[in-house]
């Protein structure tokens, strides 16, 4: 099944009509591919897309952490000093996910380093957020996101 462009008085698509572009396909596995601005190569959607992510607050402004916004995560657990457990909704379909972030505390960029610690999970992933003099220290804002396979 291919989407193709919509004709005169459709939708904008930058497709012009005198073309029969096929910008975005779903192959037999139902995967949607779309194709490169050039047309040379395509990418998967579901491939591309961030599978977890979440804002957290590990200080709290009671002493109890927060969560202020989050997609496919359960639970965040507050581990020791700077380290934080994270726990999928939904599963990753094997240990090799690939996580990014970023901490924040007293308006200063931490150093942002995620695990493995001891093990790697698919079904969450252990945080932990560092000073510059390389200790672990809790953060008013920690920012992170998974790709990755779901299972």
């Amino acid at each position: 099944m291919a989407l193709t462009k919509v004709n005169r008085g459709g939708l904008n698509t930058g497709v012009s009509d005198s073309s029969n572009a096929t910008f975005l396909t779903v192959d037999s596995s139902e995967q949607a591919v779309i194709k490169s601005e050039g047309g040379a190569v395509t990418t998967s959607v579901q491939q591309g897309l961030v599978k977890a992510w979440d804002h957290y607050d590990q200080k709290g402004d009671s002493g109890s952490t927060q969560v202020f916004d989050d997609f496919n995560i359960s639970t965040v657990t507050d581990s020791a000093e700077g380290r934080s457990i994270h726990n999928f909704s939904n599963n990753m379909s094997n240990n090799y996910s690939s996580t990014t972030g970023i901490a924040i505390d007293n308006g200063t960029v931490n150093l942002f380093v995620s695990g493995p610690e001891t093990t790697v999970s698919s079904s969450s992933i252990k945080v932990t957020c560092l000073t510059a003099g390389d200790t672990p220290d809790d953060p008013d804002g920690l920012m992170i996101m998974t790709c990755g396979d779901l299972a």
